[in-house]
């Protein structure tokens, strides 16, 4: 007599369903990350204090306290100019809600930090905006913060040097947001005509109002590798002009190549580019 029958040409083991299944391995959150750029993925501690990609050069979006940590001398930063809040002209549903949800997430008061460092050794007006924001869009407190900056700045006889990063004006506050463009380039002109040095940085993405105004006011205009710099989308400007357009013509790269910045530099570099820029521009050398 056979042992099997011809059905039961193959064993079938019955797994043990008291058996607990293996649990997967906890990951920790943000282990890896994705450069925007080259599309690599990066171990993290392998971008380091200043979150450059190792494959491109590619700086990572950093937040206005990395930035300070990176750029001006330990404890040397006098925060100003905090504590305005918006009127919310329009009455934008939930914006205030928002506002204070963002405040707590990010611990900022608003979109741009303000205040006097020192940069290596030479004692600045600086502003730094935060991406972590709203994208760091532009409403009336950051015009009036950045206003109050630059005025301060022209009474003082100080250098401006302002990081921006930007998705443009804040849609919440409508027509008062794009007034801001008009409000701070005005108060560029004054700092100027005081014979004083402005220096922008542009970081990754400056665009909207910002890049049509005061980020591109300059009396020296750098930007960090790779940074998205333009005013209107890729798809609006194509839809408009009604050509193709090159796949990196609003980089910081196309925008040196053709005359819109000075220089490119590093972000490890700008300390010591900053310090020797306003040591140059000085007012005793206008």
């Amino acid at each position: 007599m056979a042992l099997f029958s011809k059905k039961d040409k193959y064993i079938r083991i019955t797994p043990n369903r008291t058996q607990k299944k293996q649990a997967k391995p906890v990951v920790p959150d943000e282990l890896f990350s994705k450069c925007p750029a080259c599309k690599h993925t990066i171990y993290q501690k392998d971008l380091g204090s200043e979150r450059i990609c190792p494959h491109c050069n590619y700086t990572f979006r950093i937040s206005a306290q990395e930035r300070l940590d990176l750029t001006v001398e330990p404890n040397s930063f006098v925060e100003m100019f905090t504590g305005i809040e918006t009127k919310d002209p329009l009455k934008f549903p939930d914006y205030r809600k928002k506002l204070a949800q963002i405040r707590q997430e990010t611990g900022l008061d608003e979109a741009v930090i303000t205040g006097t460092a020192l940069i290596k050794g030479e004692k600045v007006a600086l502003g730094i905006m935060d991406s972590n924001f709203i994208m760091a869009s532009m409403g009336t407190v950051v015009g009036e913060k950045i206003t109050r900056l630059f005025e301060f700045a022209t009474l003082e006889g100080l250098p401006v040097v302002l990081f921006t990063a930007s998705g443009g004006a804040r849609m919440q506050e409508g027509i008062m947001s794009l007034m801001q463009m008009a409000k701070v380039s005005a108060a560029v002109k004054r700092h100027s005509m005081a014979g004083l040095f402005y220096l922008t940085i542009l970081t990754d993405p400056t665009t909207g109002g910002v890049t049509a105004s005061f980020a591109m006011e300059g009396d020296i205009i750098l930007a960090e590798p790779q940074s998205l710099v333009g005013f209107a989308g890729r798809r609006v400007i194509e839809n408009t002009v009604r050509e193709d357009l090159p796949e990196d013509f609003q980089k910081a790269e196309f925008l040196l190549e053709h005359g819109f910045v000075d220089a490119i530099v590093r972000r490890r570099e700008l300390p010591d580019m900053i310090s020797r820029l306003v040591r140059l521009h000085g007012r005793n050398h206008r």
